[in-house]
């Protein structure tokens, strides 16, 4: 019985469901985005091939889950306070234990990341992923309690989600793969900074609702997120300047889709994002409970998985 709860508490500790968003986001981004960009007469020459697609989508996994884990061991007074019934680290698994699996999933999937990089003659992915282990590292144990600075480290790596694909498409050491891709990449470019700058604008956001959610605990414990240093009213500001951004984005797809007659899921899906951010200012302007900023964040879950879902539909455009 006790196997079986520790079986699970390892699920809870790695957050499942996000490594569930992570594989499907680096999937549909490789198959429905750059494979297709880089198919002529049905001939793929992307430089990332399936086995080593695999094996990046594995190391980003990896790293993930040892960074949640290397989270909730530094968190585990603040996680007693906030959220004690989710308390895993200590509880279920030691934190010896907990240190041991931060450090071999993190080894595993930089072991991984050296495989693919050697195949593809690109040091930067190894030398970029080893930068997240490190900053995963960091914020668990340092910036995660500092204004600001944590937020935007978790930002720039779920944006660093779809960044590592584009950035394995590059061979810098060779100018002739790099003139003759030269329109492909460039429009690649573009496709990886609009998907690449939603996530890190949702995942901001999601990070301050989640400060805002957990200010007893984080206040108990001398962190300086937003809300314990702005306060409540300020942070909400914040967050609703990042929501008419992305909803000015989504008006702007949706003008552009219908100016160049793109299929009907475009517009769809762009209205449903700006009805859902109408949505989540209203819930904004009202939270004040613990539960309320909770809501919201689950919201915003829901506003990624729709970005997410939206890769689909590139093709169609």
């Amino acid at each position: 019985m006790k196997g079986i709860q520790k079986i699970k508490g390892f699920f809870q500790l790695i957050r499942y469901p996000n490594l569930i968003f992570i594989a499907l986001t680096q999937s549909l981004f490789y198959y429905r985005i750059i494979v297709p960009s880089f198919t002529i007469n049905g001939q793929p020459r992307q430089l990332l091939k399936e086995t080593d697609f695999i094996l990046l989508l594995v190391s980003s996994l990896l790293i993930a889950a040892a960074g949640y884990i290397i989270n909730d061991y530094f968190d585990i007074d603040i996680d007693n306070v906030n959220k004690p019934e989710r308390l895993i680290v200590g509880k279920l698994i030691k934190r010896r234990w907990a240190i041991l699996l931060h450090l071999v999933l993190s080894l595993a999937g930089l072991f991984l990341t050296a495989i693919v990089a050697m195949h593809l003659n690109n040091l930067l992915l190894l030398a970029l992923n080893f930068l997240s282990v490190l900053l995963l590292l960091l914020y668990s144990s340092t910036f995660k309690k500092r204004l600001l600075i944590g937020n935007f480290i978790i930002s720039v790596l779920t944006a660093w989600v779809v960044g590592v694909l584009f950035i394995a498409e590059l061979r810098l050491s060779d100018v002739t793969y790099m003139q003759i891709n030269q329109t492909v990449l460039g429009s690649l470019y573009k496709v990886t900074l609009v998907y690449a700058g939603f996530a890190f604008i949702v995942s901001l956001m999601r990070e301050v609702v989640k400060d805002m959610e957990d200010m007893e605990g984080d206040r108990r414990f001398g962190c300086n997120t937003m809300p314990i240093s702005w306060g409540i009213p300020s942070t909400k500001v914040f967050v609703a300047v990042w929501i008419f951004v992305l909803v000015g984005l989504f008006a702007v797809i949706a003008f552009y889709a219908m100016l160049n007659a793109w299929s009907w899921p475009f517009y769809t899906l762009s209205f449903a994002m700006i009805f859902l951010f109408y949505r989540l200012l209203k819930k904004l302007y009202q939270a004040q409970l613990t539960a309320d900023f909770a809501k919201i964040s689950k919201a915003l879950k829901l506003v990624m998985l729709l970005g997410i879902i939206s890769m689909s539909f590139y093709l169609l455009s």
